[in-house]
């Protein structure tokens, strides 16, 4: 049976694929061909993509980052579609779904949301209940730097404190648009905001939401 991580890196691999290697994307100044390089590099080079928490290696990551980038665009997205090398963590089933469903559901987003015609997908309900235990779990890393008191609520009345503080914002929607407002794609996200209105403005404006 495949998994949440299997299928969304399918899908990220055929939108991908279909937009070609210079299409626009929701990760700034990135192109599609910028982003196929990053899920590569962080699956096929640790040693260069602990630079994206390691401010140390960041120079390193560039480095590798850009020589990817070189790579034909059909390596690439193959490369996305076999998956990790055969040593790799990412290859156990608990690591791929615990490491690889938000990001590539984010990234696949990314693709899809970045075109002037797209609709929200419609996920089954067993994704969704996967992306909400993950919000639940990451909520206060996801929120650290918010600058209101923050709260999630999908529409079943399940609610994750992703920040305390005052005033309070209360975003409210479906697992996978709260996933993209917590990732920083606040402009895109399919929520509604509840709140004093200048704690609103300064929630959706803020840059820092995310890892």
């Amino acid at each position: 049976m495949s998994t949440h991580a299997k299928r969304e890196r399918l899908l990220l691999a055929d939108l991908l694929e279909a937009a070609g290697p210079d299409a626009p994307t929701l990760c700034e100044g990135w192109r599609t061909r910028d982003l196929a390089a990053h899920v590569v590099v962080r699956e096929r080079r640790p040693d260069a993509a602990a630079g994206t928490v390691v401010p140390a290696l960041k120079a390193r990551l560039d480095r590798v980052q850009a020589e990817f980038t070189e790579k034909p665009y059909e390596e690439l997205i193959q490369l996305i579609r076999t998956g990790p090398p055969r040593m790799s963590p990412f290859t156990i089933k608990q690591v791929d779904e615990g490491a690889n469903v938000v990001e590539f559901y984010v990234h696949t987003e990314d693709v899809r949301r970045a075109q002037p015609d797209w609709s929200p997908r419609e996920l089954d309900p067993v994704f969704s209940d996967a992306l909400w235990s993950r919000l639940e779990k990451g909520a206060r890393l996801l929120g650290r730097k918010a600058p209101v008191g923050l709260v999630l609520r999908r529409p079943n009345g399940q609610t994750a404190v992703a920040h305390r503080g005052t005033p309070v914002v209360t975003v409210s929607g479906e697992p996978g648009e709260l996933t993209m407002f917590v990732f920083g794609r606040q402009d895109v996200a399919k929520v509604e905001l509840d709140g004093e209105p200048d704690a609103i403005e300064r929630l959706h404006e803020a840059k820092q939401l995310g890892i």
